[in-house]
């Protein structure tokens, strides 16, 4: 089953740490999000393989929105 990570806020993307195809831990940083001069790590909820990054750096994203799928 797949497990979709969502933006929990407005934010911007300021680093993608990790790529499609990698394998990841429960708790790695997959990207890194800024909202009002705070650095928000995004973490894998589970562990598997990264196979979507829906964002790229500097991408802006609203609550609700799709970041990534592990399965």
């Amino acid at each position: 089953m797949a497990d979709e990570i969502r933006a929990e806020m407005v934010a911007n993307v300021w680093k993608v740490v990790a790529a499609p195809g990698a394998e990841v831990a429960e708790g790695d940083t997959l990207v890194i999000l800024e909202s009002m001069k705070m650095e928000i790590p995004v973490l894998a909820e589970s562990g598997g393989t990264l196979k979507e990054l829906s964002v790229h750096e500097g991408d802006v994203v609203q609550e609700g929105d799709l970041i990534a799928v592990i399965e």
